[in-house]
């Protein structure tokens, strides 16, 4: 059964409208309660569940906070299997700061993370950052037509060739942003803060992994070129 957070005494959900609504996967309650309050203060509604399970039968929030430590299913497998059917924000929270786990996390489909121990204000801050890269208004002129690769930022979808191509949450903003400027070079910091978050700590070569699989994606009739300690090109379609 999920569990709620914040709750009054009778152990009543909250449910003020327009209040985001947070899946936390948590097991630990030295960590789930007082973060659950927390985010309550901040304005979020908070649904609490403890396994992997849980979390996959839940219904659909605006964001998940994941923790990958979890009794029944690997934080990882979880984050996976949500991002196969939904593109609902994912925020990760390990203990493993090793690089290859934090490009893992991100290949199987999470929108950021945070190590643990972690600071209450620097996590606020990344649920807001994802979220309003995730629910910002696409413009009305949102199609963008680049010879043989089409862009819906408004459906969030591409095509090349006329065949829809399947992109992650991130390699399309990553493939939107490179588009808005085709043949003019973004520069690495400016890909991360735009992609990623202004503040994003994580290794760069996250980048580069998303890169490669937006080229394998994409295939050889669009280009994207690297400027060697600089950043990349989107090539202008002829």
């Amino acid at each position: 059964m999920h569990e709620s957070i914040s709750t009054n005494a009778a152990g009543r959900i909250w449910a003020a409208p327009d209040r985001p609504r947070l899946l936390v996967v948590e097991d630990d309650d030295r960590i789930a309660e007082p973060l659950g309050e927390g985010l309550d203060l901040e304005g979020f509604d908070i649904e609490r569940v403890r396994r992997g399970e849980e979390a996959l039968r839940a219904e659909e929030p605006d964001l998940v906070l994941l923790d990958l430590g979890l009794p029944d299913l690997d934080g990882r497998e979880v984050c996976r299997r949500l991002r196969e059917r939904s593109q609902v924000p994912i925020i990760v929270v390990t203990a493993r700061a090793e690089e290859i786990d934090r490009v893992l996390l991100l290949e199987i489909g999470a929108d950021d993370y945070v190590v643990k121990p972690f600071g209450f204000r620097e996590l606020v801050a990344r649920i807001r950052a994802v979220m309003r890269r995730m629910g910002s208004p696409a413009p009305s002129d949102s199609r963008q037509d680049l010879g043989p690769l089409v862009i819906d930022r408004g459906a969030r979808r591409a095509w090349v060739e006329g065949e829809e191509v399947d992109l992650s949450p991130k390699e399309f903003d990553l493939l939107s942003y490179l588009a808005e400027t085709p043949g003019e070079v973004r520069s690495r910091e400016d890909i991360i803060a735009h992609v990623w978050d202004e503040h994003w700590w994580g290794p760069t070569k996250t980048l580069d992994v998303h890169i490669g699989y937006l080229r394998r994606k994409l295939g050889a009739g669009t280009k994207i070129s690297t400027l060697r300690g600089v950043g990349y090109r989107l090539e202008r379609q002829g």
